[in-house]
């Protein structure tokens, strides 16, 4: 099947001389059209040179497969890299380690500096095509309907840039229409918008996108990737559980933040209400995913007969990320280099393969990671009145009961055993399973399994390709994957971007926020997530197995655990980082140390004792926004720099 590449289809050789005019005429803090009107209109006169254009309008969604580019994967503590790390350029590692700063500006989705993409620019050519595409004297060989579509298209995408700039700098200029040349010194130096009229323009732009985008994609062939109706209701939901939540709903750090004109950039009032909107817009977007027939994953059991209960659960869930635009990916991007995903987070799973190069295992989840995980009753290891893991690093062998999670005979730690299907689905390490494909007997009877110390096959035995904690995370490679005697076989695949277990538990975030007390929906759609990773429901669990049994019965108390299901279930995707941010957790969270296992070690004993990796710092609430680059501020004086941040 041919798959729309985002970021290979931009520009034929007449489109990329365009716009290097039109970049090359470009100002830094914003951009504006250049007067080359009648070179403009070159891309216009033919559906397929207009075409194009949409393309270019495209080219600027993040690379999120990408670990290069996924500035949520690496800017937290979930996972860690070696120093060395060697063939990685992962600039976002660089905010986890806390070398932000507003000369230079870590993943600059504004100037697009270090790893950044410059998104203005994006939202510069949205209108610059919208603009000529809504005039139908302009590309005659175009209908109707697919003139439409396009203008649903590039009001999304434009809508889309906005929200991510807002979600990392928060309040931020609004370019409607892009000035003309002729624009004068004080038009040119805009002002950021009042945080609440940036939400509500960008919901406009989202609404607006909706009447005029498909319910689904109908030629698979080649348009997969493009964006739909429940695209387009799922970013808003996004973007109004954003506005909802802590950092921006009534937050007293920003009730100071003024611009030039006084105008204050932040609503320091708590407002119950933009809860009520969120839930309303998520609410919205599951039935648009559920009307285009988008539901969770569930790996088909006619194929695997020979596997056990576990192992497919297992599959049910890595493979809701790794099957190919299955039912649960709303947005997948083809755009990422998701083979490159496997090579990092593969690791060598038998002594023939020790030699192969396609197989890294540098990305280790981290020791707190493996920890949030919960038991195998479903409920947080702290909280569980039936297993004990005061001593999560006390060794035990894996019984035959236990093999098709820890391999028979197998000595590990503690903290491996009696946890839920989603940790084995994430994550392996010394001593655990990995099922795939191409394991020996085609069961999980008879699979692979990992030893990872120090001399042995899957250790840290080659330099800048260690890994540092002793999990390596599975979440990411395609069962599909197989070794052979020249490397590695890897299946691409595009990357969730939007996924159904995603916006089910936003609403029900969104749902238990806006209400007094719990009701019986919130819980439908956390125990459906749940139920899928063979876990009972949060009211079974909790009655039966926490020491704190009525906790889900309480707003507060189901809050804690809509956010640690949030963090399980997307786990290393991305999305903790962002939701630690709005729920003002990140300062928590990120002033703790990084830890893993001793994994310069050969010995159980030795190996299995916990190491500081590196103590992290956030600085409230300054980390909590993107600083401006600092020249953008001189070059433009109306600009306002975040609080913390130097001026």
């Amino acid at each position: 099947m041919k798959l729309i590449n985002i970021q290979k289809i931009t520009t034929a050789i007449t489109l990329c001389l365009v716009l290097s005019n039109i970049l090359s005429s470009c100002k830094k803090f914003m951009d504006v059209v250049p007067d080359n009107v009648a070179t403009i209109n070159n891309a216009f006169t033919l559906r397929n040179e207009a075409e194009k254009f949409l393309f270019t309008c495209y080219s600027y969604v993040p690379h999120d497969g990408d670990p290069n580019s996924n500035i949520g994967m690496l800017a937290g503590n979930e996972i860690w890299l070696s120093t060395s790390k060697r063939d990685l350029s992962v600039q976002a590692w660089d905010i986890a380690r806390g070398y932000q700063t507003s000369s230079t500006v870590i993943c600059d989705y504004w100037g697009g500096g270090n790893g950044g993409i410059r998104l203005f620019q994006g939202i510069s050519n949205c209108n610059i095509f919208l603009e000529n595409i809504a005039d139908t004297n302009k590309v005659k060989d175009l209908s109707a309907t697919e003139r439409a579509r396009w203008i649903g298209e590039a009001l999304f995408l434009k809508a889309y840039y906005n929200y991510l700039l807002l979600r990392s700098f928060g309040p931020i200029p609004i370019n409607d229409k892009n000035l003309p040349i002729s624009a004068s010194p004080a038009e040119v130096k805009v002002y950021r918008q009042p945080f609440d009229s940036c939400v509500n323009y960008i919901a406009g732009l989202l609404d607006s996108a909706y009447t005029l985008l498909p319910m689904t994609i109908l030629n698979r062939g080649t348009e997969l990737g493009r964006v739909t109706k429940p695209i387009a209701a799922a970013i808003k939901a996004k973007l109004l559980v954003l506005a909802a939540s802590p950092l921006f709903n009534g937050n007293p750090d920003y009730a100071n933040v003024v611009d030039n004109r006084g105008v204050h950039l932040f609503n320091s009032q708590e407002d119950n209400n933009k809860w009520i909107r969120a839930a309303a817009a998520c609410k919205a977007a599951v039935d648009a995913a559920n009307t285009a027939g988008f539901h969770l994953y569930y790996y088909p059991k006619s194929s695997l007969t020979n596997l056990s209960d576990a192992t497919i659960t297992q599959l049910n869930i890595r493979q809701a990320i790794c099957d190919r635009w299955n039912s649960e990916k709303i947005w997948g991007l083809s755009n990422s280099r998701v083979g490159y995903l496997q090579n990092v987070t593969m690791v060598k799973l038998a002594s023939q393969y020790s030699n192969i190069s396609g197989a890294r295992g540098q990305f280790g989840a981290t020791l707190r990671m493996a920890e949030l995980f919960y038991t195998s009753n479903g409920v947080p290891i702290s909280e569980d009145k039936t297993l004990d893991f005061n001593q999560i690093n006390q060794l035990r062998t894996a019984t035959h009961e236990e093999r098709f999670d820890v391999s028979e005979g197998y000595t590990t730690a503690r903290l491996n055993f009696d946890r839920e299907n989603r940790f084995y689905a994430d994550l392996c390490f010394d001593g655990g399973v990995w099922y795939l494909l191409s394991s020996p007997s085609g069961s999980d009877e008879d699979t692979y399994t990992l030893q990872a110390k120090l001399g042995q096959y899957g250790g840290n035995n080659e330099i800048g390709y260690e890994n540092q904690t002793g999990y390596y995370i599975k979440k990411f490679v395609d069962y599909n994957f197989s070794y052979s005697s020249n490397g590695v076989n890897v299946r691409e695949y595009e990357w969730p971007e939007i996924r159904v277990a995603d916006i089910y538990l936003l609403y029900a975030e969104a749902l238990n926020e806006s209400q007094d007390q719990p009701t019986s929906e919130v819980y439908r759609y956390i125990d459906s997530v749940r139920n899928r990773a063979g876990l009972q429901g949060v009211a079974t669990s909790w009655t039966n197995y926490s020491k704190s049994p009525n906790k889900y019965k309480t707003k507060n108390g189901l809050r804690e655990i809509i956010k640690q299901e949030r963090r399980i279930e997307m786990a290393f995707e991305g999305t903790s980082y962002w939701d630690l941010r709005r729920w003002k957790d990140a300062a928590a969270e990120f002033n703790t140390a990084v830890v893993g296992w001793t994994t310069n070690q050969s010995s159980a004993i030795s190996y299995y004792q916990p190491r500081t990796l590196f103590q992290q710092s956030f600085v409230a609430p300054r980390d909590y926004l993107w600083p401006l680059w600092i020249n953008e501020l001189r070059t433009n004086n109306n600009l306002v720099q975040n609080p913390g941040w130097p001026k």
